[in-house]
């Protein structure tokens, strides 16, 4: 784990932490909460933490031929490194899968975020994915939801 990325989510997890408390009983519907809402036609993903806007990224999603579905999703399980079984081995590291085969991970591709490019996954930076993937992994699945609009 790099250094630069774990004090940064320590610092947006106690401070996340410190707001859960805070929020405890008038708005504890949004305590220990991740939203991570991804936008096809802007080609971005807002996260919030507990209610709190905390990260804007760009994002590539599926291209003309190939579908990003949208609705709401919880994490289905998470994997530091994945390859594609459907294409052709292609590296998805920071993968944090929602619904079937469809993840959000990283891209080395990063020349193509803003725009759709994907065959249907949601893709981001490294850095970016990586602090997506452990924000997951501190909160759990249970506690992130993915919602995807047009």
């Amino acid at each position: 784990m790099h250094t630069a990325i774990s004090a940064k989510l320590i610092n947006v997890t106690a401070a996340a932490l410190t707001g859960a408390a805070l929020l405890f009983g008038s708005n504890a519907a949004h305590a220990n909460q991740i939203v991570a809402r991804v936008s096809l036609s802007q080609q971005i993903m807002e996260v919030t933490v507990d209610g709190r806007p905390t990260y804007t990224w760009k994002v590539s999603t599926g291209d003309r031929r190939h579908i990003t579905p949208t609705g709401s999703f919880r994490p289905t399980r998470l994997h530091e490194m994945w390859y594609s079984k459907k294409y052709d081995n292609a590296p998805m590291p920071h993968s944090v899968f929602f619904s079937g085969g469809y993840a959000v991970h990283a891209t080395y591709a990063i020349n193509r975020l803003g725009r759709p490019a994907s065959h249907g996954c949601v893709r981001l930076h490294p850095d970016a994915a990586a602090d997506f993937y452990q924000l997951v992994e501190v909160f759990g699945p249970a506690n992130t939801s993915i919602v995807i609009v047009k």
